[in-house]
């Protein structure tokens, strides 16, 4: 445990047991922390009153040479205070978003006939910004929809009343195709013009029913008027706003205006989606990676993103739904878990976008750094197996047999979580009669290992034996006689439930479904019994025609001897050709085999 220097003892001591910010700072004065907490006595003071629990957290603690504080209100203040000081600052020991990216927003310009347009540059004149937008696709697809809808003006000419009252403006070919109505000519009333723009702020903030629903009472209006060709040009729009509505509208409509936040921790990484849903379609979805740099739980990393997010997006929503449970408390926002409903298939929704986007990086990762894909996976089971070392090399061990008859094991090797296919092996029971699976294990373990040891070979990090607790303590024993129990890393995996024993616990531990490491593992069970079946069959069916031959009059075993000298396999005897077994046992012998093989095929 470090211990704090006497200047910072006392800081310590006279710390305030109120909710605040503190930053950590090193010798060179540089803040490498930011922090929050609710009581900043009892929070700053537990980095000091006991070990560490991770080696990060150690490092950190061992470099702090000052703090300083600032106390605020209440927790939220706190959350929103620590989110801007980790931006401001970017200290070394705070976790970060990863996504540094510009997006573009879409403005609606400060001026007379206001211009709608996408940028990426933020100019406080006034105007407003509606994003950002992570997707540029949705951006264009609403930029697309406006222009369908809205008759707007693209030029970037000074519409001031006075300007066109000099009337030296003229239309342009936008005016003739009828995109425009010819503002600049004052051919279009502002008022008119700004009602649209009022309907683009509604439709940009998600409000689509407010525009349809405003559209329609016009429409009816002109009807009743029997103004029916102005009535048919909103019914257009209104078909095309509904058109799009119904493909974003992906939830109830009833749900009116909610964010959605779901985590997925890995080791050093988070992967976080949100989603901002408006009148049941999303106006919002982004996905992103938080890099990890202490011991930072769901919980820490998604008060930081959700206050970062809202921010972000000018989210008003009220309502927060998330599948981590929050101790925080934001003001005029209630924070949820659904457990079913439309509410919950949100949340479903958003744990699927962060699935994929998981997916989508180890691939980009495995194909651009294939080294640090593999070191990626190689640290997960070590940390998944309590293991030592790095798992460079790994061993699987597997039996078969029948009825207890041709029993063999395999042994296949992975190194660098790959298959070493020239490594693998397979065992001939010498010792073990009958059906016995766990005598068999121990001889097969027993053999491979004394044999590496005779020549002078490095033993794996990690085995695995393919079995539960019975065939584990046959190998275990194995390892024993050999003197090298505890050498190396030893678990058993049973079928059925994918359960993973250990040595000396009784209860199994089980892996994510999900998990890289249990994937790995899979993949050499799977592999050892596909190696360990293939010699079974291979030996079964050597043995069944050996056996047939000795019935044959004048295939006897020398016969039989120089067939396999020369063909290898028994398969390779009955695909040879009648004068390459003339060659080797004689035209008569090879007559006499080859009746035998086409009676045997012909049953």
């Amino acid at each position: 445990m470090a211990l704090p220097n006497d200047s910072l003892r006392v800081k310590l001591q006279t710390l305030p047991d109120k909710p605040g910010v503190y930053q950590y700072l090193n010798k060179e004065g540089t803040i490498i922390y930011v922090g929050k907490a609710k009581n900043l006595k009892k929070r700053v003071n537990s980095y000091f009153n006991k070990e560490p629990e991770n080696g990060k957290t150690a490092v950190l603690v061992r470099q702090i040479v000052d703090l300083q504080y600032i106390v605020v209100d209440t927790e939220m203040d706190a959350l929103l205070l620590e989110n801007n000081l980790i931006k401001k600052y970017q200290p070394k020991y705070n976790i970060q978003l990863k996504d540094d990216k510009t997006y573009p927003w879409i403005c609606v310009k400060k001026e007379a006939y206001p211009r709608v347009f996408s940028t990426r540059r933020l100019v406080r004149d006034g105007s407003n910004y509606y994003g950002p937008y992570p997707n540029v696709k949705v951006m264009h697809t609403l930029l697309s929809l406006i222009k369908e809808v809205y008759p707007l003006r693209t030029c970037s000419l000074d519409l001031s009343p006075d300007k066109i009252a000099t009337k030296k403006y003229k239309v342009c070919l936008e005016f003739h195709i009828g995109n425009c109505l010819g503002p600049c000519a004052g051919l279009q009333e502002q008022s008119a013009y700004n009602q649209y723009i009022d309907e683009i702020d509604h439709l940009l903030k998600g409000n689509i029913g407010q525009v349809i629903q405003g559209l329609k009472k016009r429409m009816m209006t002109f009807a009743s008027e029997q103004a029916y060709e102005a009535a048919q040009e909103i019914k257009e729009k209104v078909d095309t706003l509904e058109k799009y509505q119904a493909k974003s509208t992906i939830v109830s409509p009833s749900i009116r205006a909610v964010d959605v936040c779901t985590l997925l921790n890995d080791n050093d990484v988070a992967y976080v989606n949100y989603l901002c849903i408006q009148d049941g379609s999303i106006i919002h979805a982004y996905t992103t990676s938080v890099k990890k740099k202490l011991n930072e739980t769901a919980a820490d990393i998604l008060g930081y993103v959700i206050s970062e997010f809202r921010e972000r997006f000018n989210s008003q929503s009220t309502e927060l739904l998330t599948d981590v449970p929050l101790d925080l408390s934001f003001p005029g926002l209630t924070i949820s878990i659904p457990q079913r409903g439309d509410k919950k298939q949100l949340i479903e929704l958003s744990q699927r976008n962060t699935k994929f986007y998981k997916l989508d990086k180890e691939r980009q990762e495995k194909i651009i750094d294939p080294e640090r894909h593999t070191n990626r996976i190689l640290e997960t089971i070590k940390s998944d197996f309590r293991l030592k070392d790095l798992p460079v090399h790994m061993e699987c061990f597997d039996n078969s047999n029948l009825q207890g008859t041709n029993a063999v094991s395999a042994c296949v090797v992975f190194k660098n979580a790959k298959p070493s296919k020239a490594d693998y092996r397979h065992f001939n029971v010498q010792t073990v009669e009958g059906p016995d699976d766990f005598a068999t294990m121990e001889e097969a373990v027993f053999r491979r290992y004394r044999r590496l040891i005779d020549e002078g070979q490095t033993l794996p990090q990690l085995v695995i034996i393919d079995g539960g607790k019975g065939q584990l303590s046959s190998a275990l024993t194995a390892l024993e006689r050999l003197g090298i129990r505890g050498q190396m890393a030893i678990v058993g995996i049973a079928k059925r439930l994918e359960e993973i024993f250990f040595p000396g616990d009784s209860l199994p531990i089980y892996l994510d479904k999900r998990s890289e490491s249990l994937k790995v593992i899979q993949h050499m069970r799977n592999e050892a019994h596909r190696f360990g079946i293939t010699h079974h069959r291979n030996k079964r069916s050597k043995n069944a025609f050996q056996s047939s031959l000795a019935d044959v009059p004048g295939i006897g075993p020398k016969t039989y001897e120089s067939l396999m000298k020369q063909f290898k396999t028994v398969s390779a005897i009955r695909e040879a050709s009648e004068e390459d077994l003339n060659n080797v046992i004689g035209k008569s012998k090879a007559s006499i085999l080859l009746d035998f093989l086409q009676s045997a095929e012909k049953k």
